[in-house]
């Protein structure tokens, strides 16, 4: 039986309430960063890279370039092989340089908090601008990365693969004071017990609402 408008808030209801028990409504974001620049340039890399491997390249890379300009006059190669470890280095170094210098050139070096200017930067599509709207200005914004996406289609919530579309799914059904706590918690939630191919549905605070673990049970 299809589930009703007015069953499923009130699902979505008690699912915000068990994360907001289980991770607090704080939030914070899993990419270390001390500037809005730092932080584009860390999710730029966090593409098909975990946060803690950004981290660990991070650390010495933002002491090695600790300003927007020493990364817009970075040698492409040289940059490249700084951040090697975290894949697709070609595009994500000729990204990460090419958005230096617009921030540079057409900003001043402030970053916009528009998300159609955030997207026009080198490497820049939804899901970063919506990072750094969400954890830099503090804009209400939904974050649909790898476990977002997963999570809410087990969920019952979307029923999607495209980031795009699952985004302004979510953007209807989900308070705006959540919207960025949506993306922090399901990450925790995904590297803890809903595990991409092997989920632990037995101790998921989330079980009691999720139509994918009764399936399970």
């Amino acid at each position: 039986m299809k589930e009703s408008v007015k069953k499923r808030d009130e699902r979505v209801r008690k699912i915000l309430e068990a994360l907001d028990n289980e991770y607090g409504t704080d939030g914070y974001c899993h990419l270390v960063h001390e500037t809005p620049w730092q932080l584009l340039f860390a999710t730029i890399m966090s593409a098909q890279c975990t946060d803690a491997r950004v981290n660990l390249v991070t650390k010495d890379l933002f002491v090695k370039y600790p300003t927007l300009m020493s990364f817009a006059g970075a040698d492409l190669s040289e940059l490249e092989n700084d951040i090697k470890s975290t894949g697709f280095y070609h595009n994500k170094a000729k990204n990460i340089i090419g958005a230096a210098q617009r921030l540079l050139e057409e900003y001043n070096g402030e970053m916009p908090s528009d998300i159609d200017e955030l997207t026009t930067l080198p490497g820049v599509g939804r899901k970063t601008a919506n990072v750094i709207r969400g954890n830099i200005f503090h804009e209400p914004s939904i974050v649909v990365d790898t476990h977002v996406k997963r999570i809410s289609r087990l969920l019952g919530i979307t029923d999607t693969d495209d980031p795009v579309k699952a985004e302004f799914r979510l953007m209807e059904i989900l308070p705006k004071d959540h919207w960025i706590l949506w993306n922090v918690d399901l990450i925790d939630l995904g590297r803890s017990t809903c595990i991409s191919g092997r989920p632990r549905c037995s101790g998921c605070i989330l079980r009691e609402y999720c139509p994918s673990a009764k399936k399970e049970s």
